[in-house]
């Protein structure tokens, strides 16, 4: 694992950009962006639009390295180049740790939580990820209600395939999303936090993993997660919040920083002028470091 990236990672000011939208969520995001659905007619032009996006943001001198500590990215995103160099190289070289997300999306509704489908051949998928200089993984479920034993088999899978990314040398993002809109949200998150803390507890003592959590309803209520000596570090993601809302959240919890999607790209347009679109881009990063960085 690359040490200068495992210090910006754990001490660095600043949060984590999830550009990492793929499937069935693309074209949401490119409409989001202004590109309509019959801007493209296959799969693959859909990608190279997404593409496109991504690298204007990445290219973007707001999208610095100052403020932004790493970028998830979605594995065809890390095939691809950005100007000559893969895209995960690209961040690396921009001083951006790079991610990628792992999960095949999720499996139908079990005991009010969503288990992440098999992932299969998750090994190569690793060796390509090493091959491309990405520094660690993230991998989502998601959680509608506060089942204790759809929780427990949440966590317990999460932690399974984090020890195999974990032996490959990459650094688990850990994702077990509580819904943002779910009955008893705050039932859950206890029931979520005892979960993981049991699983942290039995980590070996080279082994560490990092956290990316939805925003509590308590603050702090991660706080313990947060100290945990085998947690490298928290990030929390928008889960559909406004970007206004959520920073207005993250701020009321210490150590918590941001991992935003919608609420990073929410301003931008693709017929924008590289001028509007650099300024709406830096106005979002500035925001959302400021509540990753500046608590109440």
């Amino acid at each position: 694992m690359n040490q200068e990236q495992f210090d910006k990672v754990k001490n660095g000011k600043g949060f984590i950009a999830a550009l990492d939208q793929s499937g069935g969520s693309t074209p949401k995001a490119l409409l989001a962006y202004g590109v309509q659905e019959d801007a493209y007619s296959s799969e693959d032009e859909m990608f190279d639009l997404v593409h496109e996006m991504r690298t204007r943001i990445i290219t973007s001198p707001s999208f610095n390295s100052d403020q932004i500590l790493g970028a998830i990215l979605f594995e065809q995103t890390m095939d691809r180049e950005i100007e000559g160099k893969y895209t995960s190289e690209y961040l690396a070289d921009k001083g951006i740790v790079p991610f990628l997300k792992v999960d095949k999306g999720l499996a139908d509704e079990k005991d009010g939580v969503q288990l992440m489908k098999p992932i299969p051949e998750l090994d190569k998928l690793l060796e390509r990820a090493n091959e491309r200089g990405v520094f660690g993984t993230k991998m989502r479920s998601n959680i509608l209600e506060p089942n204790e034993n759809g929780i427990k088999e949440v966590v317990d899978q999460q932690f399974e395939v984090g020890k195999q990314i974990l032996a490959a040398g990459l650094m688990p993002i850990i994702e077990p999303e509580v819904n943002v809109y779910s009955d008893n949200k705050e039932k859950s998150e206890q029931i979520l936090k005892e979960e993981i803390e049991k699983h942290l507890d039995q980590l070996t003592d080279d082994q560490q993993v990092m956290l990316k959590l939805s925003i509590p309803t308590n603050a702090n209520e991660y706080k313990s997660l947060i100290e945990h000596p085998k947690v490298l570090r928290v990030v929390a993601l928008s889960g559909g919040y406004s970007r206004d809302e959520a920073n207005e959240k993250l701020k009321k919890n210490d150590g918590l920083i941001a991992s935003f999607s919608r609420a990073l790209a929410s301003d931008l347009n693709v017929n924008q002028s590289d001028e509007e679109f650099d300024r709406k881009l830096k106005e979002a990063v500035d925001t959302i470091y400021d509540a990753s960085v500046n608590k109440e």
